[in-house]
C-alpha cells in the first residue's frame, strides 16, 4: 500500500509537466500515424514503431525508408546520425538515473527530447521519489506519442481527401526546434555549424545523398568545438 501511494504521488506530480507535451505529440503523432496509412501500412506498424523506436523524427524517415530499396547499412547509420543527439542527453543524465535500479533501463530507452527537459529542468516536489517522477514522466511522454501514433493510423484509413504535403509536417517540427535553440543560444555556434555542414554537403552531393554525410559533419564538428560551445554557454 505504501509503495502504491509512492507511485500515485509521483505519477500526480509528474503528469502537470508533460500535458504540454501531450498537446505536441497528440498533432505530431497523428500526423505520422497518418502518413504511415495513407502509404498502406496497417495501423499497427506506426503503433509498435512508437512502442520500440520511440523517436519522432527518426520514425518519419522511417516511412520513406520502408518505400525505399533494401539498403541496411545507409539505414543503420541514418538512424544513428539522426538520433545521435541522445548520446549529449544520455551523458549529462548519467548522475541523476544511476542509483535508479531496474528503473534506469526504462529511463534509457525512453530518453527523448521533451523528457530529457523535464527531468533535467525540473524541480521534484518535495516528498515525491525522484525515481518514479522521472519514471512517469517518460512513461506518460511516451504513452501520448504512442496512443497518438496508433490513433492517427486507425484514422488513416477513413481519409478519402488528398494527404499531400503531410510529411511537412515533421520539416515544421525541426524548424520549430531550431528556432527554440537559436533563442537559448548566446554565440549561436552550434545552430551555425548545423546551417553550414548542411550547406556544404547539400552543394557536394546533391539533394538526394547529402543527409548522411552533414550529419557526420556536423556531429564530428559539435564534438571537436564541445568546449567552445559550453564556454560560449550554448547548449548542445
Amino acid at each position: 500500500m505504501q509503495s502504491k501511494g509512492i507511485k500515485r504521488k509521483a505519477l500526480a506530480a509528474a503528469f502537470p509537466h508533460t500535458i504540454p507535451i501531450l498537446t505536441g505529440f497528440g498533432f505530431l503523432g497523428m500526423a505520422y500515424g497518418i502518413q504511415m496509412s495513407v502509404n498502406g501500412f496497417p495501423f499497427y506498424y506506426p503503433m509498435l514503431m512508437a512502442m520500440t523506436i520511440f523517436g519522432g523524427s527518426l520514425e518519419f524517415v522511417c516511412v520513406s525508408m520502408l518505400l525505399s530499396r533494401f539498403a541496411p547499412l545507409e539505414t543503420f547509420l541514418m538512424a544513428l546520425l539522426i538520433q545521435a543527439r541522445h548520446l549529449f542527453y544520455g551523458v549529462a543524465m548519467l548522475d541523476q538515473y544511476r542509483h535508479m535500479g531496474w528503473k534506469r533501463f526504462y529511463l534509457i530507452f525512453g530518453l527523448c527530447d521533451e523528457s530529457f527537459s523535464i527531468n533535467c529542468s525540473a524541480e521534484v516536489p518535495k516528498g515525491v521519489d525522484k525515481g518514479w517522477f522521472y519514471f512517469f514522466v517518460t512513461l506518460l511522454n511516451q504513452s501520448y506519442w504512442v496512443c497518438a501514433a496508433t490513433l492517427g493510423g486507425l484514422l488513416g484509413s477513413l481519409i478519402t481527401f488528398d494527404t499531400m504535403g503531410l510529411d511537412f509536417v515533421m520539416t515544421a517540427m525541426f524548424v520549430v526546434i531550431f528556432l527554440e535553440q537559436w533563442l537559448k543560444e548566446k554565440q549561436h555556434l552550434s545552430s551555425l555549424i548545423g546551417v553550414g555542414a548542411s550547406v556544404l554537403c547539400l552543394i557536394l552531393f546533391g539533394k538526394d545523398s547529402f543527409l548522411v554525410p552533414a550529419m557526420c559533419v556536423i556531429l564530428c564538428l559539435l564534438t571537436l568545438c564541445r568546449k567552445p560551445i559550453e564556454k560560449a554557454g550554448d547548449a548542445l
